[in-house]
C-alpha cells in the first residue's frame, strides 16, 4: 500500500475513473429508486467559481452521495445559467463579446473547477441556457403562456437601471431601491411597452401551497410577504362628471372618514383629472416621480409630497365632494393605482393631510367616545362614529357589514388584493433568447410558428445597450426585418430578449430530457424523475427564481405537460461563507480562491473544511489556519487504514462505531455536516487508541466518510481489495443495543461531597452498590462517626450519610 497521502494523484485518478466507468450517469429510463438531487446552476459571469459556489455545490453533493449509499439511483446534473445581465455585464466590463467570454468561462468552470470538486455530476445531461437546443424550448414556453392568455404586452411603469440600461424584474431591485448588480445606482421608473407574464393569476395558489411544501419557514415567509394577500373591498367612486373609478381598501369601515383621494402619478386617468390651472404642476411632479424607484416612493419615513389635480370625487358613503391629488407614495402595482385617504385612521394619510391642510374626520373611536384629532392617526379597533347607520357598531363587525352594504347598493364588493405584480420578462439587451413574436401591419401581433423555433440570436458586434429603451437587436435591421408567417408580407421581429429568470425557471425539467429533441421534456422520463427530490440553494433567491420557477411549473402542469403542481419535494437554503468575520469581496482583498486551496490541500480536505465551518444552513467563517485540522484528519485516516485489517474489535470501538452510525445518519438528514465530521473524528481517535482495524470498523469508517471525502475513500476502498466503487456499498444501520456501555462509573459521596468513584457493571443491584461503596478505601477516609444512611441511585451515585 502507498505510504504517503498524495491528494493530487489520487483525485486525478478517481476523477478520470469515474468518468471512464460512467459512475455518475443515472439510468433515467429504468431507475427503480430515483433520487433527483439539484443545486442552483451557476452564472458563468466571473473568472471562476468562488468559494461560496463551492460551498453550495459540495453541500448538495454530500446529501446526494449519502442517498446513493442508502440505495437510491442518484441523478445529480449541473449546467450553466449563461444568458442574461450577469454574463453580459461581465463581458462588457472585460471588453469581450458575451458569446466568446461565456464559452471561455464555461470551459474553465467545467474542466478546471467543477470536475475537481468530487461531485457526482452527470455531465451527459448538462444544460447551457445559451445553446439553441435549450432556448428553443424557452421560447416555446413563452408561446404557451401567450397562447393561453398568460402573457400580454402592455405599457406599464417598470424598473429601469440606468447602468444596466434595461428593465429589471421587481426581484432584481434591492430593498433600498438600488440595482442588485449596481448597489450604488438608484433604479428609476419608466413607462414602457413590455411583455408580462400574468403571475398574479396564480397568486392565491402560490400562497396557499406554501402551507404544504417542505421548505424553510423563513423562505416561505419571504414569499408570503411578496405575494402580499390583503382581504378587503373594491369600492366604486365617481368623478363629478359621473366617470367611475375603483379603489381597493382593507378598511371599508372607514369610508365615512375619506376626505381626499390620491392617484399614482402615472395613472391613466390623471390626464383627464388635471385641470388646465394645475397642468404644469402635475406634469412637473410626474417627471420628478419617474426619477424615483418604487422603494423610494413607498418608504414610510419619507416626507409626503403631492399635487392637487384640480378635480374632485364623490364619496359613495357620505356623498361628500373630496379633492383628488397625485402623490408618489401611491403605486400602480398595488390595487388599482388609486386610494381613498382616511387621515384620522392612517398615519401616512394623516401626515399628508396635515401638510396640505386637508380635513381630518374621526370615524372610529375607542368605546365610541370621540377623542378629537391628536398628533397621530388612531388605527386600532373601536366603535364607528360619524358613519351614518353604522355609527355605534364595532369596527371589526363593520368590516363585513359595510362590505355587504356596498354590494347591495352596487357601490362595491368584497375582494382580495395582492402586492405581487405581473412578471415583466422583456429585456432591452443583446445576450438572451429573442422573444418569438413578429409584428405585421396587416396581421398585427403574430407568434413565430413552433416549427420555426428557435428564433436564433444573431451573431453581432453591435451588442452594447444605449439606454434608449430599445434593444441592440433593434439596430440589426438585417435580422429584425422578416416576413409574416401568416400573410407572407413584410414584418418586424420583436427585438427584446427574455429575462434570464425564465431560463432558470425550467432548467430542472430539461436536465433529464437533454436527449429529447422533439419536445421540451420526455414525459416517460419526467414522470419518473420529477418533481425534484432535493433542491438546495441560496436564500437570496426566495423572491425571484424560487417564486418564478414555481409559477412556470404550475402553468405547465395546468396545460397538461407536467404531472405535479410544485417543482420540488424539498428545498433547503444553505448559509454563506465569510472570511475572518467579513463578507468576501475583491475590494477587501479577502477572496478565497478554491483552485489554490485544492492545489495545496486537495479537494477532500477542502470539502471537509467547508462543511466543518458551521451548520450548512447557516454557513461559517473561513480562516486560513483552520484548514490544517481537516488535512491532518484525512492524513490520519489514510495512515491508519493503509495499514490494512487486523482482528481487534474492543467493545469500546464497537460501541463508538454504532454511535457514529446513528449520529452521522441523523446529521446527514438535517444537513448538519459539521457535527457529523466531529463525530467521525471522535470515531477515528477511538480506533487509533486501540489500534482497532477490524474489517467492520474500517468499512464503516470509510462508508460514513465517503459522501464527505469521496476521493480518498474510493482509493482506500480499492487498496483494501475491493473491485467496485465504495458508493455501491450500503449505508450502515446502528444497533441500539450495541450503543449502550457494559460498564458505568458510579460516584461515591460522603455527606453529599464527592469522595471517590467506582466502575461497575451496568444495572448492578442496589445492595451490591452499597456494599462496594462502603468498602471503598478512598471514601472510607471521610467517614466521621457512624454511617446513618446510604442513598443509592442505580448506575449513577451512592451517597453515604454519616453522623
Amino acid at each position: 500500500m502507498a505510504d504517503r497521502y498524495d491528494p493530487a494523484s489520487i483525485e486525478k485518478k478517481w476523477a478520470e475513473k469515474w468518468e471512464m466507468r460512467g459512475d455518475h450517469s443515472a439510468d433515467l429510463l429504468h431507475a427503480e429508486k430515483p433520487f433527483y438531487n439539484l443545486m442552483m446552476f451557476p452564472y458563468p459571469s466571473a473568472e471562476g467559481l468562488h468559494v461560496g459556489n463551492c460551498f453550495a455545490f459540495i453541500g448538495t453533493d454530500i446529501f446526494g452521495r449519502y442517498k446513493k449509499l442508502q440505495g437510491f439511483d442518484l441523478f445529480e446534473p449541473i449546467g450553466f445559467d449563461a444568458f442574461g445581465i450577469h454574463s453580459e455585464n461581465f463581458a462588457l466590463k472585460k471588453g469581450i463579446h458575451p458569446k466568446t467570454l461565456t464559452e471561455r468561462n464555461i470551459h474553465n468552470f467545467k474542466e478546471n473547477q467543477l470536475k475537481r470538486l468530487g461531485n457526482h455530476f452527470d455531465w451527459a445531461h448538462c444544460a447551457d441556457t445559451t445553446q439553441p437546443e435549450y432556448y428553443r424550448w424557452t421560447q416555446w414556453i413563452f408561446l404557451q403562456l401567450y397562447k393561453n392568455g398568460l402573457c400580454e404586452q402592455k405599457e406599464a411603469p417598470v424598473n429601469w437601471c440606468p447602468e444596466c440600461k434595461t428593465v429589471l424584474a421587481d426581484s432584481q431591485v434591492n430593498d433600498d431601491g438600488t440595482c442588485e448588480r449596481h448597489s450604488d445606482v438608484k433604479v428609476e421608473q419608466r413607462n414602457l411597452r413590455q411583455w408580462f407574464f400574468k403571475i398574479t393569476k396564480y397568486a392565491e395558489r402560490l400562497l396557499s401551497n406554501l402551507e404544504r411544501i417542505d421548505w424553510p419557514e423563513d423562505v416561505k415567509q419571504v414569499q408570503r410577504n411578496k405575494i402580499g394577500r390583503s382581504l378587503g373591498a373594491t369600492v366604486t367612486f365617481h368623478l363629478e362628471d359621473g366617470t367611475p373609478f375603483e379603489i381597493f381598501t382593507t378598511r371599508p369601515d372607514t369610508l365615512w372618514g375619506v376626505t381626499y383621494m390620491v392617484f399614482a402619478p402615472e395613472h391613466e386617468l390623471v390626464e383627464k383629472l388635471t385641470t388646465s390651472e394645475q397642468a404644469e404642476a402635475v406634469r412637473e411632479y410626474q417627471n420628478q416621480t419617474r426619477r424615483k424607484s418604487s422603494f423610494e416612493r413607498s418608504e414610510l419615513s419619507n416626507e409626503k409630497t403631492g399635487v392637487f389635480t384640480g378635480s374632485y370625487a364623490i364619496n359613495p358613503a357620505s356623498g361628500a365632494k373630496v379633492p383628488i391629488y397625485i402623490a408618489d407614495y401611491v403605486l400602480m402595482g398595488y390595487g388599482t393605482g388609486a386610494i381613498m385617504a382616511v387621515p384620522a385612521h392612517d398615519q401616512r394619510d394623516f401626515e399628508f393631510a396635515k401638510k396640505f391642510g386637508l380635513p381630518i374626520v374621526e370615524v372610529i373611536a375607542p368605546d365610541g367616545v370621540p377623542q378629537g384629532i391628536g398628533d397621530a392617526a388612531y388605527h386600532e379597533e373601536g366603535v364607528l362614529i360619524n358613519s351614518g347607520e353604522f355609527s355605534g357598531m364595532n369596527s371589526k363587525e363593520a368590516l363585513e357589514k359595510v362590505t355587504i352594504w356596498l354590494e347591495k347598493a352596487g357601490k362595491g364588493k368584497g375582494s382580495v388584493n395582492y402586492r405581487l405584480r405581473d412578471w415583466c420578462v422583456s429585456r432591452q439587451r443583446y445576450w438572451g433568447p429573442p422573444i418569438p413574436i413578429i409584428y405585421c401591419e396587416k396581421c398585427g401581433t403574430v407568434t413565430v410558428p413552433e416549427k420555426d423555433l428557435p428564433v436564433m440570436l444573431p451573431e453581432s458586434d453591435d451588442y452594447i445597450p444605449d439606454g434608449s429603451g430599445r434593444s441592440p437587436l433593434a439596430r440589426n435591421t438585417a435580422w429584425s426585418q422578416t416576413t409574416c408567417p401568416q400573410c407572407g408580407g413584410p414584418a418586424l421581429r420583436d427585438t427584446d430578449v427574455t429575462d434570464n429568470f425564465l431560463d432558470s425557471a425550467w432548467y430542472f425539467m430539461r436536465y433529464p430530457s437533454t436527449d429529447c429533441h422533439d419536445a421540451f421534456i420526455d414525459r416517460n422520463i419526467s414522470d419518473r424523475w420529477l418533481p425534484v427530490d432535493n433542491y438546495i440553494g441560496g436564500r437570496e433567491h426566495s423572491f425571484g427564481h424560487l417564486l418564478y420557477f414555481r409559477f412556470i411549473n404550475m402553468v405547465l402542469h395546468d396545460l397538461g405537460y407536467l404531472r405535479d403542481e410544485e417543482p420540488v419535494r424539498r428545498f433547503r437554503a444553505h448559509g454563506i461563507i465569510t472570511k475572518d468575520g467579513a463578507k468576501m469581496s475583491k475590494s477587501k482583498g479577502n477572496i478565497v480562491n478554491p483552485d489554490e486551496i485544492i492545489n495545496k490541500f486537495g479537494a477532500d480536505t477542502f470539502r471537509l473544511y467547508l462543511m466543518f465551518l458551521g451548520p450548512y444552513t447557516l454557513g461559517g467563517d473561513w480562516r486560513d489556519d483552520g484548514i490544517m485540522g481537516c488535512r491532518r484528519f484525512v492524513e490520519r485516516v489514510w495512515d491508519f487504514v493503509s495499514q490494512g485489517f487486523n482482528d481487534i474489535m474492543p467493545p469500546e470501538c464497537e460501541r463508538s462505531m454504532h454511535r457514529s452510525i446513528k449520529k452521522v445518519t441523523e446529521d446527514m438528514e438535517i444537513l448538519q455536516y459539521n457535527t457529523a465530521i466531529a463525530q467521525l473524528m471522535t470515531y477515528m481517535n477511538d480506533l487509533r487508541q486501540f489500534d482497532a482495524r477490524h474489517p467492520e470498523l474500517i468499512k464503516t469508517l470509510l462508508v460514513l466518510l465517503a459522501p464527505l471525502a469521496p476521493f480518498v475513500c474510493e482509493e482506500l476502498w480499492e487498496q483494501l481489495g475491493n473491485s467496485g466503487s465504495i458508493f455501491k456499498e450500503t449505508w450502515p444501520v446502528a444497533d441500539p443495543d450495541k450503543m449502550v456501555e457494559d460498564n458505568v462509573t458510579v460516584v461515591i459521596q460522603v455527606n453529599g461531597k464527592l469522595r471517590s468513584e467506582i466502575k461497575v457493571a451496568l444495572n448492578t443491584p442496589q445492595a451490591e452498590l452499597e456494599k462496594l461503596a462502603l468498602a471503598d478505601e478512598r471514601a472510607a477516609r471521610y467517614f466521621e462517626g457512624l454511617v446513618r444512611k446510604v442513598i443509592v441511585v442505580p448506575n449513577k451515585l451512592v451517597n453515604i450519610v454519616c453522623k
